[in-house]
Protein backbone atom coordinates (compact mmCIF):
# COMPACT_ATOMS: atom_id res chain seq x y z
CA UNK A 1 0.00 0.00 0.00
CA UNK A 2 2.86 2.46 0.51
CA UNK A 3 4.81 1.49 -2.70
CA UNK A 4 1.13 2.66 -4.53
CA UNK A 5 0.32 5.59 -2.64
CA UNK A 6 4.66 6.96 -3.56
CA UNK A 7 4.12 5.99 -6.47
CA UNK A 8 1.14 7.96 -7.36
CA UNK A 9 2.50 10.75 -5.38
CA UNK A 10 5.57 10.88 -8.10
CA UNK A 11 3.19 10.08 -10.65
CA UNK A 12 1.16 13.22 -9.44
CA UNK A 13 4.65 15.77 -9.07
CA UNK A 14 6.09 14.91 -11.90
CA UNK A 15 2.64 15.58 -13.90
CA UNK A 16 2.53 18.78 -12.42
CA UNK A 17 6.48 19.67 -13.31
CA UNK A 18 5.15 19.88 -17.12
CA UNK A 19 2.02 21.73 -16.29
CA UNK A 20 2.49 25.13 -17.60
CA UNK A 21 -0.80 26.83 -15.74
CA UNK A 22 -0.78 26.69 -11.98
CA UNK A 23 -0.22 27.97 -8.69
CA UNK A 24 1.43 27.43 -5.48
CA UNK A 25 0.00 27.87 -2.24
CA UNK A 26 2.21 28.36 0.95
CA UNK A 27 0.07 28.10 4.06
CA UNK A 28 0.49 27.71 8.25
CA UNK A 29 -2.16 25.70 10.22
CA UNK A 30 -2.86 24.92 14.51
CA UNK A 31 -5.01 22.54 15.52
CA UNK A 32 -6.23 20.60 18.65
CA UNK A 33 -6.01 16.52 18.89
CA UNK A 34 -9.03 14.79 18.91
CA UNK A 35 -10.00 11.39 19.54
CA UNK A 36 -7.93 8.53 20.79
CA UNK A 37 -4.76 10.35 21.39
CA UNK A 38 -5.98 13.32 22.63
CA UNK A 39 -5.18 12.85 25.72
CA UNK A 40 -1.11 12.24 24.89
CA UNK A 41 -0.94 15.55 22.64
CA UNK A 42 -1.82 18.90 23.06
CA UNK A 43 -1.45 21.15 19.87
CA UNK A 44 -0.69 20.53 16.23
CA UNK A 45 1.14 23.16 14.02
CA UNK A 46 2.04 22.73 10.40
CA UNK A 47 3.26 24.65 7.26
CA UNK A 48 1.87 23.61 4.02
CA UNK A 49 2.97 23.75 0.41
CA UNK A 50 0.27 22.79 -2.12
CA UNK A 51 0.89 23.32 -6.52
CA UNK A 52 -2.75 23.00 -8.08
CA UNK A 53 -3.73 23.60 -11.86
CA UNK A 54 -7.17 23.90 -13.60
CA UNK A 55 -8.77 21.27 -14.55
CA UNK A 56 -12.09 23.61 -15.07
CA UNK A 57 -12.98 26.63 -14.04
CA UNK A 58 -14.20 25.00 -10.68
CA UNK A 59 -11.90 22.41 -10.17
CA UNK A 60 -8.13 22.10 -8.97
CA UNK A 61 -5.50 19.04 -8.66
CA UNK A 62 -2.02 19.20 -7.57
CA UNK A 63 -0.04 17.39 -5.18
CA UNK A 64 0.35 19.00 -1.68
CA UNK A 65 3.35 18.62 0.97
CA UNK A 66 4.46 20.38 4.47
CA UNK A 67 5.64 19.36 7.77
CA UNK A 68 3.44 18.67 10.63
CA UNK A 69 4.05 18.96 14.57
CA UNK A 70 1.78 17.26 17.16
CA UNK A 71 3.15 18.58 20.82
CA UNK A 72 3.35 15.97 23.32
CA UNK A 73 1.88 16.00 26.55
CA UNK A 74 3.08 15.47 30.50
CA UNK A 75 0.07 12.42 31.95
CA UNK A 76 -0.11 12.16 35.68
CA UNK A 77 -1.20 9.20 37.14
CA UNK A 78 -1.93 8.46 40.92
CA UNK A 79 -1.62 5.21 42.74
CA UNK A 80 -2.39 5.65 45.96
CA UNK A 81 0.12 8.00 47.47
CA UNK A 82 2.22 7.93 44.31
CA UNK A 83 1.89 9.43 41.51
CA UNK A 84 3.69 8.87 38.12
CA UNK A 85 4.72 11.35 35.45
CA UNK A 86 5.16 10.37 32.10
CA UNK A 87 5.88 12.85 29.11
CA UNK A 88 4.74 11.79 25.58
CA UNK A 89 7.13 12.79 22.91
CA UNK A 90 6.18 15.13 19.98
CA UNK A 91 4.97 13.52 16.95
CA UNK A 92 6.74 14.93 13.43
CA UNK A 93 5.31 13.80 10.35
CA UNK A 94 5.50 15.09 6.71
CA UNK A 95 2.93 14.53 4.24
CA UNK A 96 3.12 13.40 0.65
CA UNK A 97 -0.29 13.78 -1.08
CA UNK A 98 -2.34 14.39 -3.71
CA UNK A 99 -4.83 17.89 -3.48
CA UNK A 100 -8.45 18.18 -5.06
CA UNK A 101 -10.10 21.66 -4.54
CA UNK A 102 -13.62 22.34 -5.69
CA UNK A 103 -14.16 26.02 -6.17
CA UNK A 104 -18.24 26.10 -5.06
CA UNK A 105 -18.24 30.13 -5.37
CA UNK A 106 -15.88 32.95 -6.55
CA UNK A 107 -14.31 32.77 -2.66
CA UNK A 108 -15.79 29.21 -1.42
CA UNK A 109 -14.10 26.23 -1.94
CA UNK A 110 -14.06 22.65 -0.53
CA UNK A 111 -11.50 19.74 -0.98
CA UNK A 112 -9.20 17.06 0.18
CA UNK A 113 -5.41 15.78 0.80
CA UNK A 114 -4.97 12.03 0.36
CA UNK A 115 -1.75 10.31 0.66
CA UNK A 116 0.87 8.98 2.79
CA UNK A 117 2.49 11.14 6.04
CA UNK A 118 6.02 10.18 6.77
CA UNK A 119 6.97 10.12 10.03
CA UNK A 120 10.29 12.46 11.28
CA UNK A 121 11.04 11.21 14.87
CA UNK A 122 12.76 8.64 15.22
CA UNK A 123 9.72 6.39 17.31
CA UNK A 124 7.03 7.55 15.02
CA UNK A 125 5.42 5.51 12.08
CA UNK A 126 4.03 6.82 9.11
CA UNK A 127 0.74 6.03 8.03
CA UNK A 128 -2.11 6.87 5.72
CA UNK A 129 -2.63 10.85 5.46
CA UNK A 130 -6.24 12.57 4.62
CA UNK A 131 -7.16 15.85 5.01
CA UNK A 132 -10.92 17.43 4.50
CA UNK A 133 -11.19 20.84 4.05
CA UNK A 134 -13.19 24.04 3.67
CA UNK A 135 -11.81 27.61 2.92
CA UNK A 136 -12.33 30.85 2.08
CA UNK A 137 -10.75 32.87 -0.06
CA UNK A 138 -10.58 36.34 0.92
CA UNK A 139 -8.36 37.69 -1.96
CA UNK A 140 -6.95 36.03 -5.34
CA UNK A 141 -3.68 35.61 -2.54
CA UNK A 142 -4.95 35.38 0.86
CA UNK A 143 -7.50 32.52 2.02
CA UNK A 144 -8.27 30.87 5.14
CA UNK A 145 -8.92 27.35 6.20
CA UNK A 146 -10.95 24.06 8.41
CA UNK A 147 -9.98 21.06 7.96
CA UNK A 148 -9.98 17.31 9.52
CA UNK A 149 -6.55 15.46 9.48
CA UNK A 150 -5.89 12.33 10.45
CA UNK A 151 -2.80 9.95 10.13
CA UNK A 152 -4.12 6.15 10.15
CA UNK A 153 -1.70 3.02 10.91
CA UNK A 154 -2.77 -0.55 11.83
CA UNK A 155 -6.30 0.49 13.20
CA UNK A 156 -4.63 3.32 15.33
CA UNK A 157 -5.68 6.91 13.74
CA UNK A 158 -3.84 10.82 15.19
CA UNK A 159 -6.38 12.59 14.14
CA UNK A 160 -6.70 17.14 14.81
CA UNK A 161 -9.14 19.82 14.10
CA UNK A 162 -7.30 22.63 12.56
CA UNK A 163 -7.51 26.07 11.55
CA UNK A 164 -4.85 27.66 8.82
CA UNK A 165 -4.05 30.73 6.87
CA UNK A 166 -2.70 30.23 2.85
CA UNK A 167 -1.36 32.62 0.45
CA UNK A 168 -1.40 31.90 -3.01
CA UNK A 169 1.32 32.65 -5.92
Amino acid sequence: MKKIILCAAVAVFGFLSVSAQGQFKVGANIGLPVGDFSDFYSLSAGLDVAYLVDVSDQFKVGAATGFMNVFGEDLETTFGEFTVTAEAEDAQFVPLAAAARFMASDNFYVGADLGYAIAVDSEGEGGLYYRPRVGYNFTEMIGVNLSYTGISNDGNSLNSVGLGVELSF
